[in-house]
């Protein structure tokens, strides 16, 4: 079965993601599953219920996979690096960890979200494990 996926355009790659991170976004870095080479990503974290969680709109992503792959990263903020461990959650819990991010992104993801509006297409994975780095 194909996984959904929605890649960003080339404009989002090479021009808004440079933007995002310039303005303060968190950085997700995690290694490459194949390659074994660093990605970074500016990426959205979901703080709902006391808990993080980071949140896929566009389906099957690079990231996401990588993630999956090594069940760790790197999380860059102002405050600085920190070392997370992530599981990945199970499709009955991501309704309501999906309107809550719609709540807050909605409209940067709108589109995404109704290109694909099945919880399923959307891999979300819980921070459990956290420690600063820098």
């Amino acid at each position: 079965m194909a996984r959904a996926y929605l890649p960003p355009s080339w404009i989002m790659k090479e021009g808004a993601n440079r933007l995002t991170a310039l303005f303060g976004s968190p950085i997700l870095e995690v290694e490459g599953r194949n390659s074994g080479r660093l990605q970074s990503i500016p990426i959205n974290v979901l703080e709902h219920d006391g808990k993080r969680y980071l949140v896929a709109p566009r389906g099957e992503t690079d990231w996401a996979r990588n993630v999956r792959a090594a069940g760790r990263a790197t999380l860059k903020t102002r405050r600085g690096a920190e070392e997370i461990r992530l599981v990945e959650l199970d499709t009955k819990d991501k309704p309501d960890l999906i309107a809550a991010y719609r709540e807050k992104w909605d409209r940067p993801t709108k589109a995404q979200w109704m290109a694909l509006p099945d919880p399923a297409d959307h891999p979300i994975f819980q921070i459990v494990d956290a420690g600063a780095t820098a």
